[in-house]
């Protein structure tokens, strides 16, 4: 060990037993996060990828047992401090996005939602405690990464949380833990948690779906058995929530992935019908279906999203511009709706809850969003075909969509799936031009 290093480990030492002789353990805490700032600020994209997927996958109540170390809100932290310090002293390499001011219109309205909410309190909490914590950290996640190789990391990533949670979800259905109509598995419902709700729950396996359904396809056989099984966890885990929206979501991203490999649509149109027959089966979703048709009435849960429906457009017809503000439809569902069964609900529409909450304006901003940030996907899709960044761009392709398919049938519009994607894209998009652009300048000057 050189002298240099000895010195430190013992000023090191000599501060931390001073601190701890004088001070609470609050400021020992305290001044080892001042000694991490530098390792804060040059990993903060890694730490920004951790924040992400504790947010998406809900992983520390999933594992309930990590929920005291605040781990979402640290990490949220550090990446704000990172972005702060790359932001001041590398703000000439930070491009702005069109989609950006995109996004920033469509939070500007949803703000301005929530001045005009018939429950102002319940609006701003949704606001600060989450929406603009969510815009906030699409400028952390598409501004902070410097490299594509960064990006390149994520789908792996996805795979071990998507792994974990679909293994909870498995193992929650075997012991009967958490269920809700007798079959449908969910995780931390006794406590609140997102994960809670069976459709939310098949929504957070569907992400990381959309990359192991591309990385079958790519790389080594051992990789892509790899990919396989994981998969087939995934889908027994989206199965066993037994959501509608969820197979939906399934049915379009095995149909989207093989479309990508065939010159032909009639392969993947057979291969997915066969999918669809057994994935129905295996989610006992049948059921629904034959008792519908022997009865010649719409099931109840059909019913109930037809009533939930029919008050969202209530409330936008009463309210056209702002809605009834963010948060508010399922306070406000007893005022709107057709039928009364004793109880509020949810919307399970992302479309609908935009537009009962923010009014026809929010709508037609967040459609645009929507749009734009389709056409995006698109042009790398094609960009970046036969790189090696074509799995990225065709997972991305495969989120986008999986979320607006199930996202028809699930309440996920002012959530974290959507956003996850648009700053992702909107990160491959420029780091990747960055590397056009550079390799362009080597031709030109061999040239």
């Amino acid at each position: 060990m050189t002298k240099g290093k000895q010195i430190i480990i013992a000023l090191f030492s000599t501060i931390s037993c001073f601190i701890v002789s004088n001070y609470t353990f609050k400021h020992y805490f305290a001044f080892l996060g001042v000694l991490a700032l530098p390792f804060v600020v040059k990993r903060a994209f890694l730490l920004c990828i951790w924040f992400i997927l504790f947010s998406y996958f809900r992983l520390h109540e999933a594992m309930p047992f990590l929920e005291p170390f605040k781990i979402p809100k640290l990490l949220a932290l550090a990446c704000l401090i990172g972005l702060s310090w790359q932001l001041w002293m590398n703000y000439r390499n930070f491009k702005w996005h069109p989609l950006h001011t995109w996004l920033l219109c469509f939070a500007f309205w949803v703000s301005i939602s929530c001045v005009f909410a018939s429950n102002r309190a319940e609006s701003f909490e949704m606001l600060s405690g989450n929406f603009l914590k969510i815009v906030l950290m699409v400028f952390a996640i598409s501004l902070l990464p410097t490299h594509i190789s960064q990006l390149k990391k994520i789908p792996f990533l996805l795979f071990l949380c998507g792994l974990l949670i679909a293994s909870i979800t498995l193992y929650n259905k075997h012991y009967e833990i958490g269920l809700v109509e007798e079959t449908r598995v969910t995780i931390g419902r006794a406590f609140g948690s997102m994960l809670g709700d069976p459709n939310d729950l098949s929504l957070v396996l569907l992400f990381p779906l959309s990359f192991t359904a591309v990385y079958i396809f790519h790389g080594h056989i051992i990789s892509r058995l790899i990919a396989m099984l994981i998969s087939i966890t995934l889908l027994a885990g989206i199965a066993a929530t037994e959501s509608r929206g969820g197979q939906l979501g399934v049915i379009s991203v095995l149909f989207m992935s093989l479309l990508l490999r065939s010159k032909n649509i009639v392969t993947p149109l057979i291969i997915t019908a066969l999918g669809i027959m057994v994935l129905f089966i295996a989610a006992g979703i049948e059921n629904r279906f034959v008792s519908t048709a022997s009865t010649g009435t719409i099931d109840e849960s059909a019913m109930g999203r037809l009533y939930a429906w029919g008050a969202a457009i209530m409330m936008a017809v009463d309210h056209p511009l702002t809605g009834v503000g963010l948060s508010n439809f399922y306070n406000n569902y007893y005022f709107y709706s057709v039928h009364w069964d004793g109880k509020n609900h949810a919307v399970h529409s992302s479309w609908f809850e935009i537009l009962a909450e923010n009014g026809f304006v929010g709508l037609i901003l967040f459609a645009v969003l929507l749009v734009k940030t389709f056409q995006l996907s698109y042009r790398l899709l094609k960009r970046l075909k036969r790189t090696t960044y074509q799995p990225l761009s065709e997972g991305l392709w495969l989120g986008m969509i999986s979320f607006s398919v199930s996202g028809t049938f699930l309440t996920q519009g002012t959530t974290w799936p959507f956003y996850i994607l648009l700053s992702l894209l909107i990160a491959t998009d420029r780091l990747t031009r960055n590397n056009e652009q550079l390799h362009q300048k080597d031709l030109n000057h061999g040239s």
